[in-house]
């Protein structure tokens, strides 16, 4: 189990987001307020606060959101998932894994021009939103099983 360590908003799309206090994620839609929000299967994005970390030796004044990332969480193994497992946040939002990773927008972010690298591409992980509900800093985060390891 892991906690969520911040989440994220933006109004435009390819642009960094920025910390807020919570979020409303919508069933079917994503997050209120959000770029992203829509009826397709990039709703809401997640990264893991130790990757962050492992840029931030490279560029230590990184704040949350620069990778335009929605959640970030720690403790929990996101490079695990796979394509159709379930995140249950606080025991009532669920997220389904739509996509994992996504190459950065203009053939390389920021990040990636000054670093050489960027995490987004192939640890960034994308849901949709199955059950909504209000996301805040501090929330408990698990993995739930996927459908196929329901259905067996």
């Amino acid at each position: 189990m892991g906690v969520i360590e911040a989440v994220c908003i933006s109004g435009k799309k390819g642009m960094a987001k920025k910390e807020v206090s919570g979020i409303l994620l919508e069933e079917n839609w994503g997050i209120t307020g959000d770029a992203h929000a829509g009826i397709w299967h990039r709703q809401v994005s997640l990264l893991a606060g130790e990757s962050i970390d492992a840029v931030k030796k490279k560029m230590p004044n990184l704040k949350h959101g620069v990778f335009a990332e929605n959640i970030v969480c720690r403790g929990l193994e996101l490079t695990a998932l796979a394509i159709g497992d379930r995140l249950v946040i606080n025991g009532q939002v669920v997220l389904e894994v739509t996509q994992i990773g996504k190459e950065c927008h203009n053939a390389g972010c920021a990040i990636k021009k000054a670093t050489g690298d960027c995490i987004m591409p192939k640890e960034g992980i994308f849901t949709k939103v199955i059950h909504g509900g209000v996301v805040m800093a501090g929330l408990a985060i698990e993995r739930n099983k996927s459908l196929k390891e329901e259905a067996k």
